[in-house]
């Protein structure tokens, strides 16, 4: 097949879509160029429906470094995990295109996006989302799409950027991500600083403009080489379990579904599921497979009862599983100092939400590296959230983080980086770990008012104290029903987890997740003003804890002294292969240095005595003497024309024959002799270094 070639301009930049070269073996695949930035996404599809309860969509994002011309770091120089770049673009990319699939789809999907050139001034993440959207869309993958995606940032003034280069993305005060159809909106992603509600949505809506016209390029190539969709066997329950279930389990089931103790509740479904499924369990099959079959029929279908008054209750009843109202919080507490001999701690708990959160604090050095495709090479400031089983009263396998840990964590970092101080204001780093201890709804917005709690607490000089709260959406037909802080079984039957963080001023971060095609901007808009209401509640009980940061740290973490050195004596201080600096630190105790390229000299130790014998050692090097001061030294050497006088280790100058007094001297031993001890005055420094001394008495012979 012929390469054809399609183009656009996005932003004054040109967007191109090659077909029909690459990967032909896939159900669907396009290369799209984006500036200089290159992705190859291909998709493939199993011929089979799957034994899952779930649709069974996979999206890898191959971040490879030759895409940025960099060689791996490690032993092996190639890719090893995904990084967490990679996996949050994962994570955007799959939010975005799951629910344009029929839940009753089972086949497994695979989206394989392969980076191949990566120019950080056209975001790499859109012209992805854009071609998984494209490939799908020419495969025979049955799909509700088109979608597309927009980045969008503002200015200082406020200005609205569509798809900006990376300097206005840094100098811009919110990095936004919206997807959607050409009718709805269905994935946002955002962190701002401290930005209006009002200004938010107008971004959002002005982003959902682009990615209309996106999908009407979509829409042209599909039309011109869009192949005709798969036939497949969607997932249904056969009428006789329906039966079944309606006739013997429905009316427990509904009050089963009414129980206010989530553990209650869950425990008392899960005994009548069990009694369904015995009953099946006993039953004659033709072979396994078609006894796996039945009883993933017969689960689904005591789910969806459940399912069902759950949402009827909410769209209906306006009544909810825990009796709250629609926009009511449950209870809050808020607690600090938990834990002795960490730098700060704290605990949040909403309901049985509960979320404990550590902070330490360590030296600038001791930054997290980074070795990606993106510009940033480290940063000092980390969230990290852990989601333990027994935080759902659970047993599973314990390991490396999950996506969702990563992505939920991640979310709270970029909620938290809008408050956290410049590194010249506060040179640490920072690392937050926000550890589960009770999940029944939005752990990570709990985790971001845990954390907020224990910055303050370990004396941080945040910006202001933020909170977080999940909005839901239950939407039956042209009903729907808006929900303030969420439960899980809320979250999990519902329509919508819209995640709102941010200050008493405004939004730092949200992240929008739907089941269905997507909401209007009035729901949109309905959702922001309730999740204020409700953040402001929150704030309240936060803030009757600890209302403003503390004034010192804890007597654990690491004390520090900041100044500024002259830029060409850094390597003075340093020496060659570090021996200087190196002695330095063991002669103070093993205190921590870190000194930046503008001559920013940050000394850390627990002890101050230790800071200051570090900062008089650098100050003896790098201002060895000064004009106009008094100094005691020995004598070490006579010359015809003067005395060399040891001013400190190091560091000698000259007493002049001039200067030895103020009547006429024959020669310099008639003042002063060998090991003399001598007080000194510093006249002058010349442009070389060479210090210029005047005698000012004889101390001892």
């Amino acid at each position: 097949m012929d390469k054809k070639v399609y183009e656009t301009i996005l932003n004054g930049r040109k967007l191109i879509v090659e077909y029909g070269q690459l990967a032909k073996q896939a159900a669907g695949s396009v290369l799209v160029r984006y500036g200089d930035t290159v992705v190859l996404v291909a998709v493939t599809v199993s011929d089979q429906a799957s034994e899952n309860n779930f649709f069974p969509l996979t999206v890898v994002f191959q971040e490879k470094l030759y895409s940025v011309g960099k060689i791996p770091g490690g032993f092996l120089k190639r890719e090893g995990k995904p990084s967490e770049y990679a996996t949050l673009s994962a994570r955007v990319i799959d939010r975005a295109l799951r629910p344009l699939f029929s839940e009753d789809f089972r086949n497994e999907v695979q989206v394989v996006i392969n980076v191949l050139a990566v120019d950080n001034d056209n975001d790499v993440r859109i012209a992805a989302l854009f071609a998984a959207s494209l490939a799908i869309s020419i495969s025979p993958i049955p799909f509700n799409g088109p979608i597309a995606g927009a980045l969008v940032t503002i200015d200082n003034n406020d200005q609205i950027i569509i798809n900006p280069t990376l300097d206005e993305l840094n100098n811009g005060k919110m990095e936004l991500i919206v997807a959607g159809t050409r009718d709805a909106i269905n994935m946002v992603e955002a962190g701002c600083q401290e930005i209006s509600e009002d200004l938010v949505l107008a971004v959002i809506l002005k982003g959902h403009n682009v990615v209309k016209e996106l999908i009407s390029f979509q829409d042209q190539i599909v039309k011109a080489v869009g192949k005709e969709k798969m036939q497949v066997e969607l997932f249904s329950i056969r009428p006789e379990i329906q039966d079944f279930v309606a006739t013997n389990y429905q009316s427990a089931l509904i009050a089963a579904a009414n129980i206010a103790s989530k553990q209650e509740r869950y425990h008392q479904i899960e005994n009548i599921n069990n009694s369904a499924l015995m009953v099946y369990e006993e039953k004659q099959y033709k072979n396994e497979k078609e006894k796996k079959r039945v009883m993933l029929e017969l689960n689904t279908c005591l789910h969806n009862v459940v399912r069902d008054e759950v949402r009827r209750q909410i769209t209906i009843d306006k009544k909810r599983l825990d009796g709250r109202k629609v926009d009511e919080i449950r209870q809050l507490t808020s607690e600090i100092d938990l834990l002795p001999v960490v730098h700060g701690s704290a605990l949040f708990t909403r309901g049985e939400t509960q979320v404990m959160t550590i902070v330490t604090l360590g030296a600038l050095g001791e930054n997290q590296i980074i070795d990606g495709i993106t510009d940033e090479e480290g940063k000092r400031f980390m969230h990290h959230y852990n989601f333990p089983p027994f935080s759902v009263g659970e047993t599973r396998r314990m390991g490396p983080p999950s996506r969702r840990e990563i992505g939920h964590g991640a979310l709270g970092e970029k909620a938290l980086a809008q408050i956290i101080p410049s590194e010249k204001v506060f040179p640490y780093t920072i690392r937050l770990v926000s550890e589960v201890l009770e999940s029944n709804g939005s752990t990570s917005q709990a985790s971001i008012c845990a954390s907020t709690l224990a910055l303050m607490a370990a004396g941080v000089p945040i910006s202001a104290p933020i909170a977080g709260i999940a909005m839901g959406l239950v939407m039956e037909n042209d009903q729907y029903t808006i929900l303030t802080d969420i439960q899980g079984m809320e979250d999990h039957l519902g329509d919508m987890d819209f995640k709102v963080a941010g200050s008493e001023k405004g939004i730092c971060a949200l992240q929008m997740d739907i089941k269905i095609t997507g909401i209007s901007a009035e729901i949109l808009q309905e959702a922001l003003l309730a999740a204020k209401k409700a953040r402001k509640i929150v704030l309240a009980n936060m803030l009757a804890t600890i209302a403003t940061p503390r004034n010192q740290l804890a007597p654990t973490a690491p004390k520090m002294k900041t100044f500024m050195i002259p830029i060409d004596k850094i390597r003075e201080v340093i020496g060659t292969g570090g021996k200087v600096i190196s002695a330095l630190i063991e002669k103070s105790d093993d205190v921590k240095i870190d000194i930046e390229d503008d001559g920013q000299v940050t000394i850390y130790h627990k002890n101050y005595e230790s800071i200051e014998k570090a900062y008089q050692f650098i100050k003896d090097i790098v201002w060895p003497a000064a004009v106009g001061e008094e100094y005691e030294g020995k004598v070490v050497k006579i010359e015809k024309f003067g005395a060399f006088v040891n001013l400190k280790e190091g560091v000698d100058g000259l007493i002049h024959i001039s200067k030895l007094s103020d009547k006429h001297v024959g020669k310099t031993e008639d003042i002063v002799n060998l090991n003399d001890l001598v007080r000194v005055k510093v006249l002058e420094i010349d442009p070389k270094g060479k210090i210029k001394l005047g005698l000012v008495k004889i101390i001892s012979k």
